[in-house]
């Protein structure tokens, strides 16, 4: 088991914590993930995700992606406020803002093509938040999870299932996981978790973007 991973009450406001994932392609290791979440100011949480490819092209690129959202509490629900996007790499550089103005009930998104706005959703989240939201409906003993998740254009109502209880090995340990699927695309998503014990998957995959796992190595509470 993954010594120094927190219980999680189902109430509670979850605290900060580092996590380090290997990420790979197919079965060759290309990078690695430092997932953190930590209290900003006036009420604001701070999300982020940075990848960094260190193995094959995605090192010899020197391709890294960094995620950072951030959001309020809205009960257990991470609910977006911002989300930023960058890629760099040798062959190219992407970059997106997505911003919600809650008084005005609107989301703008701008991705350097011309800005895109539609209204904001109550409870939404956003793609880099969207595993964490997931873990925090399972600590409800949810089989059946709906998310409205801001994206480029709309808010999309995202569906997720518990579809079965499985081993998993991975670089933190072994552990007894339930698997989530999204079941409302065909774009693959699963993701493997040990409810009450952590609230990120141990595991991940996704086929949106690369067929891309991610492995956990290591986990830091803050203090």
């Amino acid at each position: 088991m993954l010594l120094g991973l927190p219980t999680v009450t189902q109430a509670s406001t979850p605290t900060g914590f580092t996590a380090i994932y290997k990420v790979l392609q197919g079965d060759a290791a290309i990078g690695q993930a430092t997932v953190n979440l930590h209290a900003g100011a006036n009420g604001e949480w701070i999300y982020s995700k940075d990848v960094k490819g260190t193995a094959g092209i995605a090192a010899v690129l020197g391709a890294d992606v960094s995620e950072t959202s951030h959001f309020r509490w809205k009960g257990n629900v991470p609910e977006a406020i911002s989300y930023e996007y960058e890629l760099k790499s040798a062959l190219k550089n992407k970059h997106r803002d997505l911003h919600v103005d809650w008084e005005a009930k609107q989301v703008s998104v701008d991705d350097g093509r011309g800005k895109k706005t539609y209204a904001s959703v109550p409870g939404m989240v956003e793609r880099n938040t969207t595993p964490l939201a997931l873990g925090l409906a399972l600590q409800s003993d949810k089989q059946k999870i709906e998310l409205p998740v801001a994206v480029k254009q709309e808010v999309q109502t995202q569906s997720f299932k518990v579809t079965d209880k499985q081993a998993v090995q991975v670089p933190a340990g072994n552990f007894d996981a339930v698997r989530v699927d999204r079941t409302d695309a065909e774009r693959g998503f699963s993701a493997w978790y040990v409810p009450g014990k952590y609230l990120l998957p141990v595991k991940l995959s996704q086929s949106d973007g690369g067929d891309l796992t991610m492995e956990l190595v290591s986990y830091k509470q803050q203090p």
